[in-house]
């Protein structure tokens, strides 16, 4: 009976301290599908099965797509990272999830890194990947594609850890007025903080940034 009386005195003051604080736990949001792989376009072979590893960078980027809730509608964030130095190559947002969105942020990353012919490029069966428009720009740039098996959300698992720590990081402790004002959130959190001053224990704590300068000195001496 003393014990219960105890640990039940102990609740109570944790709730209080909680209260006081403003310590919430933080709770997954509403869930909204971003893969549509019920289409009759061509898939391509999963390359990597479950590999994410690379000999340098430009040499896998993996990509998919995530959503953000905002009093507006919902906003949409595409990335592209590279398995390597585990940076946001490219990134764009808009308020649909089209095809043009996902080409959008592979083109910003195709321009601002330039990587060789022979690229993997991974994605899930997303319609917007197995597109016409988007197989073009991977054509374009001798990009191999891979796609995940369907059904297996392990498959591109390197690409939906970071939306895991972006939101809750960031964007599961803030209420978004507008999508501008997500926008600039994103903006901040992958080219200020993700790529330049988060470290990662698999690059041994150094940032993205750090960690790709080291390996182009490196390869350069």
């Amino acid at each position: 009976m003393y014990e219960k009386s105890f640990l039940n005195a102990v609740a109570i003051v944790y709730i209080r301290i909680q209260r006081n604080n403003h310590l919430y736990s933080i709770r997954k949001r509403k869930f909204k599908a971003t893969t549509n792989s019920n289409h009759k376009l061509p898939v391509a072979e999963n390359l990597l099965n479950q590999d994410f590893t690379a000999e340098g960078p430009g040499a896998v980027w993996v990509t998919d797509i995530s959503y953000i809730d905002t009093s507006q509608g919902w906003l949409y964030l595409a990335t592209v990272k590279d398995i390597f130095t585990k940076d946001i190559v490219g990134w764009a947002t808009a308020d649909h999830m089209r095809t043009e969105l996902c080409i959008k942020a592979l083109e910003s990353a195709i321009r601002r890194y330039r990587p060789p012919r022979g690229l993997i490029h991974h994605s899930d069966r997303g319609v917007q990947y197995c597109s016409k428009d988007y197989q073009k720009v991977l054509r374009k740039h001798g990009m191999l594609c891979s796609m995940s098996r369907k059904g297996n959300c392990y498959d591109n698992a390197c690409a939906e850890t970071f939306f895991s720590t972006i939101k809750c990081e960031m964007l599961y402790h803030k209420k978004y007025e507008t999508r501008e004002e997500a926008h600039r959130d994103i903006f901040w959190y992958i080219e200020i903080f993700y790529n330049r001053k988060r470290r990662h224990q698999s690059l041994g704590y150094k940032t993205p940034v750090e960690f790709r300068r080291m390996y182009a000195k490196k390869t350069a001496a």
